[in-house]
């Protein structure tokens, strides 16, 4: 049940003086794991949470396998998001097994120069792909014990442990620990990692730093998008600080000049970049803990706003001041939307654009404001950009903030180009600004504060970038 090496077609397995002479004359590989520090604590400390919220439980987690692309193609490797959580580790086909408050990893022990797959396979063969740590190496750096993959079964005989693992996971272990017990283990993992411990936020304040690095390059690089370059020469810029600065981005990111800024997940990225449009970029590095920020800022392209980007940008900010001000411990996870929406609803009704009052829009049964911000604003942040949706919903939606929680927040205004609802000047406009915070004792600890929201100092930003 374990996933199939791909074989290399050339048939050079079969050639007797090739497969002699491939295993002679190798020499010690670098194969050290390098964790960023306090990983391997972090993890530690994780398990324990886990361990006290199912006392007595066995419990397995899949890393899991890159999705194949096309053929013998496949995407880029990231394991499971509460993998990573509970081990710090990064082997593609790992399994964590916890019992009895001991965990043990599973891991694929790399192929010598005496295994055939060193040379033959395509996908795993560290003649294709380069050396990779074996189980002495992750024991090492992540002090837990780690064991074959083939010693898997045993793990796992006797009462089915409760396990995590998501559809297609990983195969062998659905086959192994089949009918066991996913959907407490993956709500329980999604609500411990509600709250970010000080070495999760130390993460979290990295992928924000890197992220503002980023938005400053995006904005050197206008005038190049503005002569040819387009939405994808600003996608990639961003793509490099991400690969640079970590381990990639860490969703599709939302590169949306003109008439494309008022849509909500515009990550086709292949538009112009109008002169005197606004760019919304939404966009995030992911660390190399696997950590994300989310971030938007809506840059006027030429360093300043018109009257009417000007206008719709101001009640947007007004809108996210007082979304942040409702962010503290014991209030209720949609105050921060219900702030914001209040202040858009009220701005909508003095521009004409409601056909109702304020607090009709508001009432459960309204609503008529949402069709220029059909999205809410704001969701858990972590290891995932919209973390811990797994949470039972009194867990999330329908509970209270705490202290450590990570959130993004960000309300916004879309008025789309072909909306005949909206006055013709703010056709095509469209306006985020989404910071990423944690709750604290005394309110909000706002981590994105690097990058300028206020509409005067993001216009100077902006043009700074560019001498």
């Amino acid at each position: 049940m374990t996933r199939p090496a791909r074989r290399d077609p050339s048939k050079l397995v079969d050639a007797t003086g090739f497969r002699e002479d491939v295993r002679r004359g190798w020499g010690a590989a670098d194969r050290a794991v390098r964790l960023p520090e306090g990983a391997a604590r972090a993890a530690a400390d994780h398990r324990a949470r886990l361990a006290a919220a199912l006392p007595g439980r066995r419990i397995a987690v899949a890393s899991g396998w890159a999705p194949v692309r096309a053929n013998d193609s496949d995407y880029g490797f990231r394991p499971d998001s509460d993998f990573s959580w509970l081990t710090g580790c990064s082997a593609e086909g790992a399994v964590l097994v916890m019992r009895d408050g001991e965990a043990e990893l599973f891991l694929h022990e790399p192929a010598g120069p005496e295994d055939p797959d060193f040379f033959a396979s395509a996908r795993d063969g560290e003649l294709w792909i380069g050396p990779v740590p074996g189980l002495a190496d992750w024991s090492a750096a992540l002090g837990l014990r780690c064991r074959p993959i083939d010693q898997l079964a045993s793990a796992l005989r006797g009462r089915l442990p409760e396990v995590f693992s998501a559809h297609g996971t990983d195969p062998l272990l659905d086959a192994l620990a089949s009918g066991a017990n996913t959907a407490e283990l993956r709500w329980t993992l999604a609500e411990l990692r509600r709250i970010k411990d000080d070495w999760e936020v130390g993460q979290l304040q990295r992928a924000v730093d890197a992220t503002a690095v980023g938005f400053a390059e995006v904005a050197a690089e206008l005038p190049t998008a503005v002569k040819g370059g387009g939405e994808r020469w600003l996608e990639g810029t961003f793509d490099r600080r991400a690969r640079t600065s970590g381990n990639g981005p860490g969703y599709a990111s939302i590169v949306a000049a003109g008439p494309h800024a008022p849509v909500l997940h515009w990550v086709r990225n292949n538009g112009p970049v109008p002169e005197d449009a606004v760019l919304l970029l939404d966009a995030g590095v992911e660390v190399d803990t696997l950590y994300t920020a989310d971030i938007t800022r809506t840059l006027p392209i030429s360093g300043e706003y018109s009257t009417e980007q000007r206008r719709v940008y101001d009640l947007v900010a007004r809108a996210q001041v007082d979304a942040l001000a409702a962010v503290r411990p014991g209030a209720d996870y949609r105050a921060f939307h219900h702030a914001a929406m209040r202040v858009l609803a009220e701005g909508l009704h003095d521009w004409g654009l409601l056909s109702v009052s304020v607090d009709e829009a508001l009432s459960q049964d309204g609503q008529q404001h949402r069709r220029y911000i059909v999205c809410g604003v704001g969701h858990f942040l972590g290891l995932d950009v919209h973390d811990c949706a797994n949470s039972r919903a009194e867990a999330y939606h329908d509970g209270p903030l705490e202290v450590g929680m990570a959130l993004a927040v960000e309300p916004g205004l879309y008025f789309h180009p072909n909306d005949e609802t909206v006055p013709p000047e703010l056709r095509g406009i469209g306006v985020r600004i989404e910071d990423n915070v944690v709750v604290r004792e005394g309110g909000v600890q706002v981590l994105s504060t690097a990058l300028p929201t206020a509409p005067d100092e993001l216009e100077r930003w902006v043009r700074a970038q560019q001498r």
